[in-house]
Formats: structure tokens, sequence, C-alpha cells
């Protein structure tokens, strides 16, 4: 009996064994679903997360596609120089004995500017003149005798002779004399005198730079590499940032000589009589134009990128009612003053990105 008691009992507690784990299976089975469905929530959510970031909206600004005119200049630096510049020299060796201009006095063509010692020459001159006297009255006399057939014709001859020999000699001591006035060759203002008065002078040593401006020109050097660039006719627009002045010019002379040490040849380019009060080596900024075109596609510098490969801008395009950002590969012309020609890649209309292109990506959704 005891042990028929034993056995039942036994049963009954294992059945509540079983029970208590069919209950707790079952409560976790129910928060296995309840965690799945929360895990497929996220998941939706982040999903929808994901795909908003895809089509993230950016704001830009544009600008748009206008053919307008476009050149390119040449830049080079220059100075002003009137049309007749001359370094006056002396003529012959000697001391400056006396100086009859100041710096920027207006002088004429033949004025004489400073004078170099001639006593020597003068003291010479009254010689020769007094012999000049001598052979003259011998020459006279001589002549008399002659015309009356007396004396000898050899005489008359050499007395002929002395006599124009002295004139000879004294018309050359006259010469020299004139070479120790130093005088200004063209009419213009003195604008250098780098000697003194006691100082010695020689020919090819500069006494006086006279100058003058009532033609003035800029000239320039330029480089060898745009020598079939540039010829005579040319426009040019020439800045002088001293004044801070600009004038629009022609080029009247471009040299056919290269300089073989810098590699460079000359232009000129004369100046406008007008009010503008130029001086000797005034700095001018000469821009030649070597490139036009009337109807040209230009972009600034700065929004043009590129990749390893090629050119590109960011233009607007609508697509399903939306703006999306295209990268659109471009080819680049001449740039000039922050601007780039656009000459394939583009047509007048497109909508190029002009702000916020450095966050976009090609299919990018934008708005302005």
């Amino acid at each position: 009996m005891g042990k028929r008691l034993f056995i039942v009992f036994a049963v009954i507690i294992l059945a509540a064994c079983n029970q208590d784990k069919q209950a707790k299976l079952g409560k976790l089975i129910s928060q296995r679903d309840m965690l799945n469905e929360e895990i497929k929530k996220l998941q939706d959510e982040i999903a929808k997360t994901k795909g908003k970031d895809k089509i993230r909206t950016v704001e830009i600004s544009y600008a748009e596609v206008k053919k307008q005119a476009f050149g390119h200049y040449i830049e080079v630096q220059g100075k002003v120089d009137g049309e007749d510049n001359v370094a006056v020299n002396a003529k012959t060796i000697g001391v400056i004995t006396d100086i009859f201009v100041n710096a920027g006095d207006e002088v004429k063509k033949g004025q004489v500017l400073a004078q170099i010692d001639d006593q020597v020459l003068r003291q010479s001159v009254k010689e020769v003149q007094t012999q000049i006297d001598f052979v003259t009255d011998l020459y006279n006399k001589q002549k008399s005798l002659w015309e009356q057939k007396v004396g000898s014709e050899v005489q008359y001859l050499s007395a002929k002779t002395n006599k124009e020999a002295m004139e000879n000699r004294k018309a050359t001591l006259l010469e020299q004399l004139g070479m120790n006035k130093i005088v200004s060759p063209i009419n213009g203002t003195v604008e250098d005198i780098p000697v003194k008065v006691g100082q010695s002078v020689a020919p090819g040593f500069p006494v006086f730079r006279v100058i003058n401006f009532s033609k003035a020109k800029v000239v320039a050097d330029i480089a060898e590499a745009f020598s079939s660039k540039i010829k005579k006719g040319d426009d040019v627009v020439i800045y002088f940032p001293d004044i801070n002045k600009e004038i629009i010019a022609k080029i009247n002379f471009s040299s056919k000589y290269i300089n073989p040490t810098n590699r460079t040849f000359t232009v000129e380019i004369k100046l406008p009589p007008d009010n503008i009060e130029y001086r000797a080596n005034m700095i001018a900024v000469i821009k030649i134009k070597d490139y036009h075109s009337d109807n040209a596609i230009t972009l600034p510098v700065n929004i043009v990128q590129a990749d390893m490969s090629s050119k590109y801008v960011y233009i607007i395009e609508e697509k399903n009612g939306n703006k999306i950002a295209k990268k659109q590969i471009i080819k680049e012309g001449q740039s000039y003053n922050g601007l780039v020609e656009i000459t394939g890649g583009l047509k007048e209309g497109d909508k190029v990105v002009s702000v916020g292109y450095q966050n976009l990506e090609d299919g990018q959704a934008v708005k302005y």
C-alpha cells in the first residue's frame, strides 16, 4: 500500500514539473516573437533612414550659361619714355667750366648746356690770327706786284698758299672750340645732370639727359614665345598703377629683332596726348589681346573641378519631377582674369551649379 502511494505521488510531481516547463517554454516563445517583431520594426526604421540618406537634398545656387565676348591678354610690364629721349655726351675731352641749365629746365635744339675748358684753343686761335694777318699782308703785296708784272709767279702762289693754309687752320680751331660747347640736340626738358663744374668729361660720357615728352610712348620687352601672336596694330590696354589710370591704344612698333641675351623683342605704343602727366620710366602694365571670341561660353575658374581623367562641372536636370545634379564633362579653352572659356560640354541655357558643388555627387537631389 505504501509503495503505491509513493508511485502516485511521484507521478503527480513529475506531471507538475512538465507543466512548469511547458509554461516556461510558452513564455520564452512569446518573448521571442515580441523580440522578432521589435527587431523587424527597428530594421524597417533603419532601412527608411538609409533611404532618406540616399536621396538627401543639397541646397545650391546656379548660374545660367550665356554666350558673351571673351578675350585673352598677354600681360607684361613696360615703362613710359619720351619719343625723344637723348643722353647728351661731350664731343671732346676736357674739364667742365660752366653749366648753364638746371634739371627741369626747358631747352631748345642747339642751346648751349655746358662749357668745356677751351682756354688753350682760344690762345691758339689768337696766335693763328696774328699769323693770318701777317701772311695776308704779304699776299696782298705780292698780288699787287704780280698784277704789275713784277716778281715771279712762284712768289705770288706761295703767298696765296700760306694765306689759305692759315685760314684753314683757324677754321679748324674754331670748329674745335665749338666742340667744347655741349649743346642740346632736341627740344625738351633737362631730366638729369650727372656732372658738376670741375669734373672731367670725354666722348661717350653722358653729361645731360634731355627728354621731349610732347610725344610720349610706352616701351616693353616681350618674351620670344609670343613673337607670332603680337604684331603692329594690335589693340592693347595700358594701366598706370601709380596714377590708377587705364587707357586703350595700339601697338605702333613691334621689333623684328630678338635680343640674344634675354630672348625678348621690343614693342612700342604711342600714348595719346591728354591730361595725364607722364614721367620718364613710369611703370605701365601692358595687356596685349592675343585671342578674342564674340560668342564664348565662359565660367569662373573656381567652379570647374577635375578628376584623374577630365574636367567637369555639375549641371541641373529635371528627373521625375525632381531637380538632379548631373556631372558634366567639359573641354576648356583659354583662361583669363578668373574666367575660362568652355569649348565643349555645355550649351547656352544650361544651369551650372555655382555654389554648393563641393558636396555634390552625380545624381544628387538639389534645391535652390
